[in-house]
C-alpha cells in the first residue's frame, strides 16, 4: 500500500508540472501578441492623415509642412520690407516731405508763432520741424524721446517754449520744456511727473489755451477735463452727446467745443476773474443744423469762423462771431455737400478762406465762400489720415498718417485772397486803400506764379 501510495503521488506532480508549463506557454504567447498588436496601432497612430482622417503618404505630407512653414517665413519677410518701404506721393502742388520719423505720425500742431511744426508718433519721438526749412531741400528738427512710452497728441505752449503731449499708455499729459544749451542748440526736458490719470475712457484729443491759463483733455466718452498748469482738475464737463468724436480748445483761448454722436457741436467758455482766478465754465452756444452726428470741426485763427463735417455727408461754415451772452446764435454762411469716409477730418484755413477736408487717405481743398472744390488729392499717405492742418499764414496745408508729413502749397487761398481784393478793389473809395490793395493783389499773384513756375 505504500508503494502504491507513493506513485500516485508522484504522478500528481508531473499532471501538476504540465498544467504549469502549459499555462506559462499560453500566456507568453498573449503577451507576445499584445506586444504586437499595440506596436502595430501606435504606428498606425502615428500615420498623417487628412481632415476627413483619411490616410496619407508621409513623405508628402512632411513636404507640404515644410513648404507652408516656409511659405509663412517669405510672407513674414515680406510685410517686413513692405513695412519698411515709405509710401510715395507726387503731386505738382507738394512742396515737400517732412521724414524723420521711424512710426506712424499720430498728430500735428503749429505753434502759435508760426515758426514751428511739432508731430509725434508711435516710434516714441515728438520732432520739432522749422516752418521755414519748408522749401527747402534738407529740413532739419529737433527730437524728443518719450521715455517708457509715445505721444498720441502733442500741443505747442502759448510762448512756444514747451510743449504737451498725451501719453498712448499711461492716458494722461506730460510737459516738456525747451531748454536753450550754451552751444544755441536745444533740449528738452520732461517735467518731474505727469499728470494723474483721471479719464476712464481713452483720450481722444488735448489743447492748451493761448492765455495760459489751462489745458483741456478729452475722452472718448463724454468726458471733458479743464486742468492748471499744475496738474489740478479745475471743471468737468459732461458734453451729453453719448459718445465725443472730436474736441478742441479755441485759438483766442476763451472756448472749448466738442462733437460727437449728437448732430451738434458745443461750445463752453472758460471763465476767469480779472484777477486771473478760474470762476467758472459756462454753455456758450452751439452749432445746430446737421442731421447726423459731426466727425469733426475747426475753427479760424481769430475764433469768428468754424467749419463741421457731419455724417450727414456735407460740411458748413458758421459765423461765430456772436453776442451769445445775449442770446444771439451763431449764423450759418454755407452748406456744402461733400463724400464722407471715416475716419473724416475738416480744417478751416486761419484766414477762414480754405477749407480743406480728409477721407480716408484723400484730401479735398474747397473755396470757402462759394464752397466750391478747388483740389484734389488722392493716396496721400500708405494709411488713413490722422491730422490735417493749415499754418497760421494760410501758406500751406500740412498731413500725416504715416511715416512722413505732406506739405502742401496753398494755393486755393492765394486765388481766394486775389477774389476778394479785387472785389473790394472796385468799392475802394480813397487812393490809399487801393494801392494797398493792388499791393496785397500782386503779392498773392507773385506767390501763385511761383508755385507754378517751380513746377513747370
Amino acid at each position: 500500500w505504500g508503494r502504491a501510495r507513493s506513485r500516485e503521488n508522484e504522478s500528481w506532480r508531473m499532471e501538476a508540472a504540465a498544467v504549469f508549463a502549459v499555462s506559462l506557454l499560453f500566456g507568453a504567447l498573449g503577451l507576445l501578441l499584445y506586444l504586437l498588436v499595440g506596436r502595430q496601432s501606435a504606428a498606425q497612430s502615428l500615420e498623417p492623415t487628412d481632415a476627413n482622417g483619411q490616410k496619407v503618404d508621409g513623405q508628402a505630407a512632411s513636404d507640404k509642412f515644410l513648404g507652408a512653414k516656409k511659405q509663412k517665413q517669405q510672407l513674414q519677410q515680406r510685410g517686413r520690407k513692405e513695412k519698411a518701404q515709405q509710401h510715395t506721393f507726387t503731386h505738382k502742388l507738394l512742396a515737400s516731405a517732412l521724414k524723420g520719423h521711424s512710426g506712424n505720425i499720430t498728430c500735428l500742431d503749429f505753434s502759435s508763432n508760426g515758426k514751428y511744426l511739432a508731430s509725434c508718433a508711435d516710434d516714441r519721438t515728438v520732432r520739432i520741424w522749422s516752418t521755414k526749412d519748408f522749401l527747402e531741400r534738407e529740413h532739419r528738427c529737433m527730437r524728443a524721446n518719450v521715455e517708457l512710452d509715445h505721444a498720441t497728441h502733442v500741443r505747442f505752449s502759448p510762448d512756444s517754449r514747451a510743449f504737451i503731449t498725451c501719453l498712448a499708455n499711461g492716458e494722461t499729459i506730460r510737459i516738456f520744456k525747451m531748454i536753450k544749451k550754451e552751444d544755441g542748440s536745444f533740449m528738452f526736458s520732461a517735467a518731474p511727473e505727469d499728470f494723474p490719470r483721471r479719464h476712464k475712457a481713452p483720450i481722444i484729443n488735448i489743447g492748451i489755451a493761448e492765455t495760459g491759463k489751462f489745458i483741456m483733455t478729452a475722452s472718448s466718452d463724454t468726458s471733458i477735463l479743464v486742468w492748471d498748469l499744475k496738474g489740478e482738475i479745475l471743471a468737468s464737463i459732461n458734453t451729453n452727446q453719448m459718445t465725443n468724436s472730436y474736441a478742441a480748445v479755441s485759438p483766442c483761448g476763451r472756448f472749448v467745443a466738442s462733437c460727437g454722436f449728437t448732430p451738434d457741436v458745443k461750445v463752453w467758455e472758460v471763465c476767469f476773474s480779472k484777477a486771473g482766478d478760474f470762476c467758472e465754465v459756462a454753455r456758450a452756444f452751439d452749432l445746430k443744423g446737421h442731421s447726423a452726428g459731426i466727425y469733426s470741426f475747426s475753427f479760424s485763427n481769430d475764433s469768428r469762423r468754424m467749419a463741421t463735417i457731419s455724417k450727414d455727408g456735407t460740411w458748413k461754415l458758421w459765423d461765430t462771431d456772436v453776442e451769445y451772452k445775449k442770446q444771439q446764435d451763431p449764423y450759418l454762411l454755407l452748406t456744402v455737400k461733400c463724400e464722407v469716409i471715416e475716419p473724416c477730418r475738416i480744417a478751416l484755413a486761419s484766414d477762414a478762406r480754405v477749407v480743406a477736408i480728409s477721407t480716408g487717405s484723400n484730401i479735398s481743398v474747397y473755396n470757402a465762400q462759394k464752397g466750391e472744390k478747388e483740389e484734389e488729392f488722392y493716396n496721400v499717405h500708405g494709411v488713413e489720415i490722422t491730422d490735417l492742418a493749415f499754418d497760421i499764414n494760410s501758406r500751406f496745408l500740412v498731413s500725416t498718417g504715416d511715416r512722413a508729413i505732406r506739405v502742401f502749397h496753398n494755393t486755393a487761398g492765394y486765388r481766394a485772397v486775389i477774389e476778394e481784393m479785387r472785389s473790394m478793389l472796385k468799392r475802394a473809395t480813397n487812393e490809399g486803400m487801393r494801392q494797398r490793395l493792388q499791393q496785397q493783389i500782386a503779392d498773392a499773384q507773385n506767390a501763385l506764379d511761383s508755385v507754378y513756375a517751380k513746377k513747370d
